[in-house]
């Protein structure tokens, strides 16, 4: 990095003092001299006749070489000069000015580079922020985690409760269907077979139409009651439950279903225990 600044300070202070430094004015003339290039023709007559003269200096196929040469070179010199020092100096300002641009470049490389180390400057500070979030983040979401089972808990047990109390209401309606068609069956039956207790309650049944006294009590409601009295003696002489134990067994079936399909925590044994699931 160190070698590119000097290198780019190098190539900007040379362009700097390239600007900074004076034109060279030149005198033109003859060799520079001021004098009118025309004073070049006597002085070289001059100087070459006694050169020929004295054979210092013989004219040959050469000579005519050279001379022809140095007449090309004098033609293009004065009549495509400046075109060639035009396309001379396009091409070196071309050259000046991509230069220059890539030095540009440079630069601002070098200060995005500067500018991103700047920045980084901050990193740590912001990753220490970032490391306390995160470490509050963690302990919420332990204590969370801590309750999160335990209200799971509840709200499955609430829900084995519910679905419970919605089968014992459900049984306990069919219970009572089941006995009051039972009920009703034998005390049918029971007037259908015996005249005396038909004869009582027609009796019973004129004289409620007629409003008078009943000379007894209502027969069939007598019936009803002697039917519940026996069907309550019957359940509590009976030492097995076969319909409690067949109603339990599908309410655990049912039970396992549902916490096994939605992932509850614990299972139900055969004899109605709970164990937790694996």
């Amino acid at each position: 990095m160190v070698a590119i600044l000097q290198s780019v300070g190098f190539h900007a202070s040379s362009k700097r003092e390239e600007e900074n430094k004076p034109a060279e004015v030149s005198k033109g003339g003859l060799f520079g001299t001021g004098y009118s290039e025309w004073y070049a023709l006597p002085v070289g007559l001059v100087a070459a006749v006694p050169a020929i003269k004295f054979d210092w200096y013989i004219i040959n196929e050469e000579t005519q070489l050279m001379a022809a040469f140095i007449a090309f070179c004098v033609v293009v010199y004065t009549q495509g000069g400046d075109a060639i020092h035009a396309a001379l100096d396009e091409k070196a300002k071309q050259l000046l000015k991509e230069n220059r641009e890539s030095e540009q470049e440079v630069i601002d490389e070098m200060e995005q580079l500067v500018q991103h180390f700047g920045n980084q400057m901050e990193i740590p500070e912001l990753m220490e922020e970032m490391n306390l979030i995160r470490a509050e983040t963690y302990a919420k979401l332990n204590a969370a985690g801590e309750i999160k089972p335990k209200h799971d808990l509840k709200a499955q047990v609430e829900r084995i409760l519910s679905m419970l109390a919605s089968e014992e209401s459900s049984n306990t309606e069919k219970a009572k269907h089941a006995l009051m068609a039972q009920a009703t069956a034998a005390v049918s039956e029971q007037f259908a077979s015996d005249k005396a207790m038909k004869k009582a309650a027609l009796d019973a049944a004129i004289a409620t139409i007629k409003g008078g006294k009943k000379t007894g009590g209502d027969p069939v409601k007598d019936a009803f009651v002697t039917f519940f009295k026996n069907k309550a003696a019957e359940a509590k002489k009976s030492k097995e439950d076969v319909e409690g134990k067949a109603q339990r067994a599908a309410f655990l079936a049912k039970a396992n279903a549902v916490a096994e399909s939605e992932g509850y925590f614990f299972r139900f044994n055969t004899d109605g225990t709970v164990k937790m699931a694996a």
